[in-house]
């Protein structure tokens, strides 16, 4: 259920008042999206050539649209692709409306492609950008051709207990409590602590993008609304999981009519490997990618595998061919 500001990026070499100290990779700039009530940041990798398809990028829990860097380098070439910070999220403010639940986002989500006119985009969501995601492709078929979810915060009977403090973050009062247990922790120390909940093999984190995400970290724990982002996305998240009948996140997962590649990481401490067969099932015609030494953001571990998968989407997805329900083990697409 929770994602995290991690590595391989550099600063912007000329900074603008909206990119301030955002950390770009080469070839990306940042945009807004300014809506009633709703400013979105929007990470942009322009595509290698003219013509190719949009692509539209959610992160998840804690994290922001530079989760995705690594992956949008690789797929330039691909898709013409944007990466949203959520609200609240990232350099997105929060919404004005102060909804942070699955549907307060997707509906974020869907106003970013009805406003840009990009749709329908290829969307690709990790973790609570999975289920956003899922959301999004549920409601607006129309908006969505292909559908790529990393570890998605989909409800799980039994949560693996490490994902626990997270869901706590939803009862009230708990996020003063940790602010007051962790109040003594460095910026260092919280962030080796993400990397290490999140990566399968935190030591692919290189140096340079651990001191990068540890500067994110310092910038993100100032901000006045940062415990309030955490804790009301924590309960939108766990209010989604106990909703029934058709706005269920599993019952949408069925009506989703794109052709969908499904990724899961053998060492994901937030959401269940075991989960992986239920997904394949509940949405129709999907593929599922299985790596088994990844974690909760494999498009980040191992973003040339996955970007090989979701070349075998588009492929497939553009000549009508492409065999459904396929399970790759060994991480090779």
């Amino acid at each position: 259920m929770s994602s995290t500001e991690l590595p391989g990026v550099r600063p912007t070499a000329e900074p603008s008042p909206l990119v301030g100290a955002v950390r770009l990779a080469d070839g990306e700039r940042m945009s807004t999206t300014a809506l009633p009530g709703l400013e979105l940041a929007v990470r942009v990798r322009p595509p290698q050539r003219t013509g190719l398809p949009p692509a539209l990028f959610v992160h998840g829990l804690g994290g922001s649209s530079q989760n995705w860097s690594a992956l949008m380098e690789r797929l330039a070439g691909t898709v013409d692709g944007e990466a949203v910070d959520l609200p609240g999220f990232g350099w997105s403010p929060p919404p004005a409306d102060r909804d942070y639940s699955v549907t307060g986002l997707a509906r974020a989500v869907i106003r970013h492609l009805d406003a840009a006119g990009r749709g329908p985009v290829h969307l690709l969501g990790n973790s609570l950008g999975g289920a956003v995601s899922t959301r999004v492709a549920a409601v607006r078929p129309d908006l969505v051709r292909t559908l790529t979810l990393v570890s998605p915060a989909l409800p799980e009977l039994r949560v693996q207990r490490s994902a626990v403090p997270t869901a706590l973050l939803a009862v009230p009062g708990t996020a003063a409590l940790f602010g007051r247990l962790t109040r003594g922790f460095t910026a260092e120390q919280r962030t080796r602590g993400v990397t290490d909940l999140c990566y399968g093999d935190p030591s692919r984190v290189t140096p340079e993008g651990f001191r990068a995400a540890v500067e994110e970290m310092e910038r993100r724990m100032a901000l006045p609304y940062f415990w309030e982002a955490m804790t009301r996305t924590s309960r939108g998240i766990v209010d989604a999981y106990t909703l029934g009948g058709q706005h269920g996140l599993w019952r949408q997962a069925q009506r989703v009519l794109a052709p969908a590649l499904l990724v899961y990481g053998g060492r994901d401490q937030l959401v269940s490997y075991r989960m992986a067969r239920k997904a394949a099932s509940a949405f129709r015609g999907s593929r599922l990618l299985c790596l088994p030494e990844a974690g909760h953001v494999a498009m980040m571990e191992y973003p040339e595998v996955v970007a090989a998968a979701f070349g075998e989407l588009l492929r497939d997805t553009d000549t009508g061919a492409g065999d459904t329900d396929r399970a790759t083990e060994d991480g090779r697409g």
